[in-house]
């Protein structure tokens, strides 16, 4: 036996790349190298599948919206027709309620084309015996105000043997009070704010910012008092002697409702028509309120029917969801803009 036979040991037999059992496992190189044929079709059936399961989850969410909006127009569409309507079957002997809860103005819930309805309704209901006029209101448009105060006062003749009274909560000042005075009897809480018998009107003048920015107002006018109360415009004396000649008129009619309304129960001092506002009990004292109460207690001890039916009318859907995301801010920035330059009881 040669040298050579010793220096080079008998080599090993090589294990095949597919391993026998016992046999090493194949590298992770070589396991993806043995794919199996066909591997890309299974891919592309679960990207297809993936992508059908996603349609229908689209669709389906589709038709869930299509429903939700649907059902939104048929519910509002249902409020809009019954806007404003009380129920036609009887409701039994009870005292008619109607809320002002907000400012007074032209369009809203204080407005008059929204409050005068909802007292014709609760004076003419057969089954009501008295109505409650519930005011909680900082005031605002002597218009407005004045409409309600003169559909009460015709109300009062028309059905005289069916009351009302207002119940104020929380603050019944200047047009709120103006309304208040028309009724028979006010009753308020001992916090409960009210009077503010005054009138005022705001705004702003941008003449001397105007002037620092260089900003030039080009306005024509035919009549020399067409420019009255512009806020891009200096305010003459005689302007301004004609502006407050026109808040002490509408002061005095303001005045007027109000003794009117209380009569030999309105104590009068100096500041009774300062444009002062007063606590329940301070009112109460003064004579500008009647005595303490809420809806349920002047219902039941004063009307002598406890079950109060609401004849208050509300916005519509519509209405709500527009004001809730704000499609009508232009409108209401506009409507800011022309308000503050008229007289309000607020």
């Amino acid at each position: 036996m040669s040298n050579n036979e010793f220096d080079q040991p008998e080599s090993k037999p090589q294990v095949p790349a597919t391993s026998e059992p016992g046999g090493a496992a194949p590298s992770p190189k070589a396991a993806r190298e043995e794919k199996k044929p066909g591997w890309e079709r299974d891919v592309l059936e679960k990207l297809a599948l993936f992508a059908v399961k996603e349609q229908r989850a689209r669709r389906r969410w589709g038709i869930f919206f299509r429903i939700a909006i649907l059902v939104v127009i048929v519910f509002g569409a249902w409020l809009a027709l019954t806007y404003g309507k009380t129920e036609s079957e009887p409701l039994g002997t009870h005292t008619a309620l109607v809320e002002i809860r907000s400012t007074i103005e032209s369009e809203g819930q204080g407005s008059a084309g929204v409050v005068i309805p909802a007292l014709d309704k609760a004076f003419a209901a057969a089954d009501s015996v008295g109505v409650i006029l519930k005011i909680n209101s900082p005031g605002g448009s002597p218009v407005q105000a004045g409409m309600i105060n003169d559909e009460i006062t015709r109300l009062r003749k028309e059905y005289p043997k069916k009351p009302i009274y207002v119940v104020v909560e929380e603050v019944c000042a200047s047009g709120g009070y103006y309304i208040a005075a028309a009724a028979d009897r006010i009753y308020v809480n001992k916090a409960s704010l009210i009077g503010s018998v005054g009138v005022l009107m705001d705004g702003f003048g941008f003449t001397g910012l105007m002037d620092k920015l260089g900003v030039e107002r080009r306005l024509l006018t035919a009549g020399e008092n067409k420019s009255f109360l512009d806020p891009f415009s200096p305010q003459s004396a005689k302007q301004r002697e004609y502006a407050q000649a026109m808040l002490e008129e509408i002061h005095q009619q303001f005045i007027e409702v109000v003794r009117q309304g209380r009569g030999t129960r309105l104590k009068e001092t100096p500041e009774t028509f300062s444009g002062l506002v007063w606590t329940g009990s301070k009112a109460v004292e003064l004579g500008l309120a009647d005595g303490y109460g809420t809806v349920d207690s002047v219902a039941r001890d004063v009307v002598k029917a406890e079950d109060v039916v609401d004849y208050t009318q509300t916005e519509n859907l519509s209405e709500r969801v527009l004001k809730k995301f704000g499609v009508a801010f232009g409108a209401g920035v506009a409507k800011t803009m022309m308000s503050s330059a008229l007289p309000q009881l607020r």
